[in-house]
């Protein structure tokens, strides 16, 4: 102990000087928009890397699961293609794979564009987790993306690096998407509240609204992350608030959002000329 406090009186000054150099450079990054964006990318640069050797070691263990994952979603392929189907995106048999394959056929054109990515970093024990996933700029992928598995929706891309991506995750108490009844066209605000990671809530919807439990909730489609009609879970619970005018629900995931490798991210590819027009029409 006494060696301690030798080193520490003899190393003052040097100890001072690194406290206070750490201490600017945190109100320069926290102060300063551009230092902030910079530091965040180079943050995700670094962390990404270690992920990235982690997840490789992970993943090794993981194999047999994940071509389980790939066969089951080979077999879906298959059976799309060789069915002829009016069914459009949101139908509960459909999963990702075949809203890819959807929205690729020549029959039916619709502005988005899928992109995969590998899971590298899945927090789900926190309130405010956050997926790290292996593909950023470089690869197309943007902040304000959906992502998404062939269960259902994982979460927004938020920051972005030139080879990684960091996506507020579902089970985040700051995340907010928009979803609807399958049954009908009444909607609310999907969130989570911090409790069970296999549970999320709806809220919002209006007592008119026809809720029964083991009803399927999706996407609603009306923002410019997510296509409408992706699945999300089903009803297990619901009650009024306080005022007895809306619903909160309780959904089960389709989605376990504890064990997750791969993903698709989600470009709205007319997303940029309907915020526009949307801007002028806020202007005049």
């Amino acid at each position: 102990m006494q060696q301690i406090i030798n080193f520490l009186i003899r190393n003052k000054n040097k100890l001072l000087f690194l406290v206070l150099l750490a201490f600017s450079l945190f109100l320069t990054v926290q102060s300063h928009s551009f230092q902030k964006s910079k530091f965040i990318n180079s943050a995700n640069f670094i962390t990404g890397g270690v992920y990235s050797w982690t997840s490789d070691l992970e993943n090794y263990f993981h194999l047999e699961e994940y071509n389980k994952q790939l066969l089951e979603e080979n077999r879906r392929l298959r059976l799309r293609l060789h069915l002829e189907s009016d069914t459009l995106p949101g139908d509960d048999s459909l999963g990702l794979v075949e809203l890819k394959l959807v929205m690729e056929d020549s029959l039916v054109k619709l502005p988005y564009h899928i992109r995969s990515a590998k899971v590298i970093n899945n927090n789900y024990s926190g309130q405010n987790n956050y997926i790290t996933i292996k593909g950023g700029t470089r690869d197309g992928i943007a902040p304000d993306m959906g992502v998404v598995t062939s269960d259902g929706i994982v979460g927004i891309v938020e920051n972005t690096s030139a080879n990684y991506a960091t996506v507020i995750s579902l089970l985040n108490a700051n995340s907010r998407i928009n979803a609807q009844l399958k049954n009908s066209e009444h909607y609310g605000t999907l969130m989570w509240n911090g409790e069970m990671p296999n549970i999320v809530q709806l809220i919002d919807v209006p007592r008119l609204a026809p809720v029964s439990r083991g009803d399927t909730i999706i996407t609603g489609g009306r923002s410019l992350i997510f296509p409408k009609g992706i699945p999300i879970g089903q009803i297990v619970d619901y009650r009024l608030d306080q005022s007895e005018s809306y619903y909160t629900i309780d959904i089960q995931l389709f989605n376990d959002m504890t064990s997750i490798g791969h993903v698709y991210v989600i470009e709205h590819t007319e997303k940029q000329e309907i915020q526009e027009l949307e801007n002028l029409s806020e202007d005049d």
